[in-house]
């Protein structure tokens, strides 16, 4: 009765449980311990871990409305890209719908309603914002952080891994949801996401080390004037 719904929901979990993974590997490497040593504006730095933490989470949210669509074990709602249904906003009337779906059962594929053309709609638009998050992310790094070297290579990454994960968004729609293709598109995905939570552990790790950087040399002011 409620596959679907757990189908949904286990896909979240794994992604989640993979966001785990990663964090685990890079607390416990050598890499985790040096990067408290990173000299960073503090202030700058900040920023540039909010837009981190927006992009990952953009990527979870894509995720999850892409589990939603899979899980529907329907034919796509929308068969054209970049358009949709032939208009750069879907009509999504009653009298559009019987047309789509007058169209579509002469060649044998499932109906659609509004719900499913604008969910496949938000799944359009929350790509172009991931991108432009990841890219903003990315001329920050190289702006404001020049000296985190790991940051810099991951950053130009990311925006490789979107470009081609936009690629691959619209080849499942015009090879008409290719099982390959569509595979493909969903581990591009979980890729993203892995490179996403470790940009952010990793953001985190460097601003921990300058607070606690900060803290230590105030508290050794402190004790040098008491001793004074």
């Amino acid at each position: 009765m409620l596959k679907d719904e757990i189908g949904i929901f286990h896909a979240c979990l794994a992604q989640a449980f993979l966001g785990l993974v990663v964090v685990i590997a890079l607390v416990t490497s050598k890499f985790w311990r040096a990067l408290s040593d990173a000299a960073v504006d503090p202030k700058k730095f900040g920023l540039i871990k909010t837009i981190a933490i927006a992009a990952t989470v953009a990527i979870y949210v894509q995720l999850a409305l892409g589990a939603t669509m899979r899980h529907q074990h329907r034919d796509l709602a929308i068969l054209d890209f970049p358009k949709a249904n032939g208009g750069w906003i879907p009509d999504t009337s009653s009298a559009a719908l019987a047309k789509i779906n007058a169209w579509r059962d002469a060649r044998g594929l499932s109906d659609v309603d509004a719900f499913q053309i604008w969910l496949q709609m938000a799944h359009r638009f929350l790509a172009l914002i991931i991108a432009i998050i990841v890219v903003a992310f990315c001329l920050r790094i190289w702006r404001d952080a020049p000296g985190v070297a790991a940051l810099k290579r991951l950053s130009i990454t990311w925006v490789a891994l979107v470009v081609c994960q936009i690629a691959l968004g619209a080849w499942t729609i015009w090879s008409d949801k290719a099982a390959d293709v569509a595979t493909a598109h969903v581990a591009a995905g979980a890729i993203m996401l892995s490179f996403g939570v470790s940009i952010c552990a990793i953001c985190w790790r460097i601003l921990q080390g300058q607070r606690n950087e900060r803290r230590a040399m105030t508290t050794f002011e402190s004790e040098g004037a008491v001793s004074v």
